[in-house]
């Protein structure tokens, strides 16, 4: 490491307590040039060593990401950086090879036949559904030794990119023969949902109109959908998900997140395919070239200071706040009852995830110096759109408009989260008091004016709105957690939080609810519908009174909420389209769930004041086993608690790469150049978080399985001969 960068770096861990990271963006169409990376290093020294002179600090080369589009991949930029340029065939080996698994995750095909991998944590679910009785696939894992043994999983299928054409000036045309902000989208939405029927019938792949740079630049993509699929193998849950959430969003690491699928044809027979990655036997390389292929899901590294003040201020602290109170409401539970474990785990995760984003993504949004940065790069843009004439007049007003929408629901956001009753993150009781409304007042029209499922006898509609089992103990706990969200919405003297809570809080207030509904049981719930639509109505039960009170102010407000939002959808194309005109195709638009490429190196960064590696090994892995005493979560499992003779420790496990990446890249491939697997992407650090907003290549780093790794656990721990052997030759023998 060259000394400058070295002296970046720690400064920027031991002075500054904050966590303040120097990271790029981007703000010249000429900007691939070292000196840059050079003056903003010793620029993000000088900045923390004098904050909070933060106007100092300036944009960076890589701020906006490396998340390129294979239809404008920066091959220059490739061959300066790393010597090697991709030609066409290369490419479209690549997003042939690449697939979009069950609609969220990334998988890549790895053999001449049909064989899949991705992670683990996106097909467990999948595989849950072929579970037999006596089975705990989940504790076990899965291994089929022959082709017979694979289990067909309904409704699961990847997706295969095998078409990219420009339809932007079409969409453009039809947004800009609307006469206001609303037509405009209904028109761009029915052109677009026109324009995926037509190819899709011309073509016979599943077409969808993706919007780059924000509605900048309109691009249909073609896929091919492989729905026949069955499962491999898939290692215990404990090995793939080591730690679990308290080393979710880490590194080091120490996980094997896999899970092998193959894609059948309509005969029923392995499909055939030349476009699949070959694997790598000997695991990647530091300082060689890598390469990522896969769908990051959603970024927003285009949004203005603006926004980005409304969710640091306001829209995460509130989700943060959300998923931390409902998480501990699930975790209590999961250690409260082992035997509800397979019942739990899966909200545990899922839940520790969300929390684990939002909190990780709010202390990003907390750094001074990162905020520093975008607001470089928003003056600078700025700049050189009102220097234009004609760019002024096109764009000059968006960023001002922004930030009147975001004032103005900034107003209304306390009100709308407090109004927003039931669904996942709330007791099912609100659900309940909003259905039983709506029957009362269904039972009311004559009856040739219901809607259909309100007509006839009520008594078997009735029956199915109120489930046979509740789990009391949780919706009281879920209840606990609505109400403290709703005091702290609205303030514990508002009239509606008094009626709804008798002026009580916490366990108090839910006990007087309780006491004082009838929808807190089944019975109860039945003999009140039965009463009559008067009796529902003038009911003094909480919960229908709140949802009763609230609903025809929440419904204004949500109505005012989607105007803004409207408004702003379309200055956001706005802002695509500025960006597109100012720095053309130089800058990768944000993600949006379809397939990119993104280079990186493997390489080591600072974190609490040591080192990360840049490999882990299985040594690493048994001794945080060890050191937990094999305590959960660090469990492992039986197979694996002592380590097979042919286990070689010094294999690598996971490794740490500068490779951009986000929610959608799970399960992606980490290639050479050779387009051969060195890495199966599993996850990213705690500071990859600011990649919603900034990449920041000093120390965001991508999280993967290393293939060497990988091979030796198949081969020498689990005893998956036939895997092993199709993954070395590349197909079934």
């Amino acid at each position: 490491m060259l000394l400058l960068e070295y002296l970046c770096f720690t400064l920027k861990n031991n002075i500054c307590e904050s966590k303040m990271k120097p990271s790029r963006i981007f703000y010249s169409l000429f900007f691939f040039n070292l000196c840059l990376v050079f003056s903003n290093c010793a620029s993000s020294v000088q900045t923390q060593l004098s904050n909070p002179k933060l106007d100092t600090v300036k944009a960076g080369q890589f701020d906006m990401g490396k998340m390129w589009t294979f239809d404008n991949p920066p091959l220059e930029y490739f061959e300066r950086e790393y010597g090697f340029k991709p030609s066409e065939e290369w490419l479209e080996k690549a997003r042939k090879c690449a697939l979009k698994f069950d609609g969220g995750c990334t998988a890549s095909f790895v053999s001449e036949d049909g064989l899949i991998m991705t992670n683990h944590h996106c097909g467990r679910d999948a595989m849950l559904t072929v579970q037999k009785p006596g089975e705990d696939l989940f504790k076990d894992g899965f291994i089929a030794n022959i082709l017979e043994e694979e289990r067909h999983i309904p409704g699961l299928y990847v997706d295969q990119l095998l078409l990219i054409e420009d339809v932007t000036d079409e969409i453009k045309a039809a947004i800009k023969s609307g006469s206001d902000d609303n037509e405009k989208i209904k028109l761009k939405n029915l052109k677009i949902k026109e324009t995926e029927k037509s190819y899709s019938e011309k073509t016979g792949l599943t077409c969808l109109v993706i919007p780059l740079y924000n509605g900048g630049k309109y691009s249909l993509y073609g896929y091919k959908r492989y729905s026949n699929i069955k499962l491999v193998m898939a290692p215990e849950f404990n090995i793939a998900s080591t730690g679990w959430d308290y080393d979710n969003f880490t590194y080091p690491r120490y996980e094997l997140d896999f899970m092998f699928f193959r894609a059948y044809n309509d005969s029923g027979k392995p499909i055939k395919t030349k476009d699949y990655f070959k694997f790598n036997p000997d695991g990647a390389k530091e300082n060689e070239p890598i390469f990522v292929i896969g769908n990051p899901g959603r970024t927003g590294r285009l949004q203005t200071l603006a926004q980005l003040e409304f969710k640091r201020e306001y829209q995460y602290p509130n989700l943060a706040g959300w998923f931390k109170d409902i998480y501990s409401v699930y975790f209590e539970l999961f250690n409260k009852y082992p035997e509800r474990e397979s019942e739990l785990l899966n909200m545990v995760m899922s839940i520790g995830n969300a929390k684990k984003v939002y909190e990780g993504t709010l202390a990003e949004l907390n750094n001074d110096y990162l905020i520093a940065k975008k607001k470089d790069f928003e003056k600078t843009f700025q700049q050189r759109v009102n220097e234009n004439p004609s760019l002024k007049n096109k764009y000059g007003k968006i960023w001002d408009e922004i930030l009147a929408s975001r004032d103005e629901m900034k107003k209304i956001f306390y009100e709308i989260d407090a109004y927003q009753v039931g669904g996942f993150r709330g007791p099912r009781y609100f659900t309940f008091a909003t259905n039983i409304i709506k029957l009362a007042e269904q039972l009311k029209l004559p009856e040739n004016a219901r809607e259909e499922k309100f007509r006839g006898n009520p008594d078997s509609l009735i029956k199915k709105m109120y489930p046979a089992k509740l789990d009391v103990e949780l919706q009281k706990k879920l209840l606990a957690v609505q109400l403290k969200h709703i005091e702290a919405d609205l303030g514990k003297s508002n009239p509606l939080v008094d009626e709804l809570t008798g002026g009580n809080s916490g366990d108090a207030a839910v006990e007087f609810i309780f006491k004082n509904s009838r929808l807190t049981s089944k019975d109860d719930f039945t003999a009140l519908a039965k009463e009559g639509p008067e009796a529902i109505l003038s009911s003094n039960d909480p919960f229908i009174k709140y949802v009763l009170n609230t609903r025809d102010k929440l419904a204004g407000l949500q109505q005012r909420a989607n105007e803004l939002n409207s408004g702003e959808q379309l200055n956001n194309q706005l802002l695509g389209e500025a960006l597109f005109d100012v720095f053309g195709q130089s800058l990768p638009p944000d993600a949006t769930g379809t397939l990119r490429i993104s280079d990186g190196v493997i390489k080591s960064y600072e974190y609490n004041g040591t080192l990360a590696p840049p490999k882990t090994t299985y040594y690493g892995m048994y001794d945080r086993y060890y050191s937990f005493n094999g305590k959960f979560p660090w469990t492992l499992p039986q197979r694996w608690q002592k380590p097979a003779p042919e286990l070689n420790l010094e294999y690598p496990l996971d490794f740490a790469s500068t490779n951009d990446i986000i929610g959608g890249n799970s399960g992606s491939a980490a290639v050479n150049k050779n387009l051969e697997v060195i890495g199966l992407v599993f996850d990213g650090n705690m500071e990859s978080h600011a990649g919603d907003f900034i990449f920041d290549p000093a120390n965001n780093r991508t999280v993967a399985i290393d293939s060497k790794g990988l091979l030796e656990a198949i081969s020498d721990v689990y005893k998956a001969k036939r895997l092993k052997e199709e993954l070395l030759k590349g197909k079934i023998e």
